[in-house]
């Protein structure tokens, strides 16, 4: 068993998940954070302007000094981490795989905090996927780590049902509050050995691949309700979308809001993507299964509007 008086811990994360976890952390007394490592700078808005990632610029605001090397392989960079002797490196969604070198570091290694269930949706989007595939529960797994791809052994896990209207970008709200949580939590009883690794099952692995522009593409021969799924899941990026056919060119929808309608047979037959209902102010579009009523959307340069609005000054009878 090792006991720390006040254990030194490197920080390394890059997005709004991170920062809301080192912010706790850095507020915790029980720990000296000695460092903070997140990805560089990168071009963003309409100027293409550096954009510093949250934890840098939380790291900052707190007075913690940080690094952010290119490659976390860079031998400069592993030289610095050793000078900074962390006992342990506390990773959350930094980006970056980590090489044998770094992980071998610390005094009690590095440990991972993952936004599922583990070893279900290791990988890049674990909330968008877990929504998409309508999975019941999600949750947060505080993991060994090792040079794999989130397989590492479990060292506890937090669970959360996922709600029947939550969107990712409301999951991941709660799944950052979540992981602060356990981390503190869990984290001395790790440090003085009392915490004991579990493998991960070779059962029910699954992957979540880096989500693209196309997957929030709606394909109207979908069933209404996988749809809708997507819909949260891709809240608020990439979005659903589709296309009103116009000239001289296709006009981009965004939809924000929608449900599936119950009950629905009279669109057996019809073309997915036909509009079944515009005259009471509903918008209800025919899916491979059942339809799907759409209640807010943004038209391609317009406003966010409701269905209502939307047909006020538009007449339609398919999106593509």
């Amino acid at each position: 068993m090792m006991h720390l008086a006040r254990p030194r811990v490197v920080f390394m994360g890059t997005p709004d998940l991170a920062r809301v976890i080192l912010r706790r952390l850095a507020f915790d007394n029980r720990f000296e954070i000695v460092g903070v490592v997140a990805q560089p700078d990168r071009p963003a808005g309409r100027n293409l302007l550096p954009l510093p990632p949250p934890v840098k610029v939380e790291a900052l605001a707190l007075g913690l000094p940080v690094w952010q090397p290119e490659k976390a392989r860079d031998p400069e960079f592993l030289q610095v981490l050793k000078r900074l002797a962390p006992d342990v490196i506390v990773v959350a969604a930094y980006g970056q795989l980590l090489p044998t070198g770094l992980l071998e570091i610390p005094v009690r290694g590095c440990v991972n905090l993952h936004t599922s269930i583990l070893p279900r949706w290791r990988g890049a989007a674990p909330i968008q996927w877990a929504i998409a595939s309508g999975d019941p529960e999600t949750g947060v797994t505080l993991m060994k780590m090792e040079a794999g791809l989130d397989t590492g052994p479990i060292l506890a896990i937090s669970r959360t049902p996922i709600g029947p209207q939550e969107t990712s970008d409301q999951l991941h709200d709660r799944l950052a509050a979540l992981a602060a949580s356990l981390l503190l939590d869990r984290l001395p009883g790790y440090l003085e050995g009392q915490l004991p690794e579990i493998q991960q099952p070779l059962e029910g692995v699954t992957y979540a691949r880096k989500i693209t522009r196309e997957d929030g593409r709606i394909d109207w021969t979908q069933p209404a309700t996988v749809l809708d799924l997507r819909r949260r899941a891709f809240t608020p990026w990439p979005g659903a979308f589709c296309f009103l056919p116009q000239q001289p060119r296709p006009k981009l929808i965004k939809i924000y809001d929608a449900d599936v309608v119950e009950g629905r047979t009279e669109n057996a037959g019809q073309t997915p993507g036909t509009i079944l209902s515009s005259q009471s102010k509903e918008l209800i579009v025919v899916c491979g299964k059942g339809a799907w009523r759409i209640l807010e959307l943004q038209p391609e340069g317009g406003k966010r509007m409701t269905a209502a609005q939307f047909l006020a000054g538009n007449r339609i009878e398919a999106f593509g």
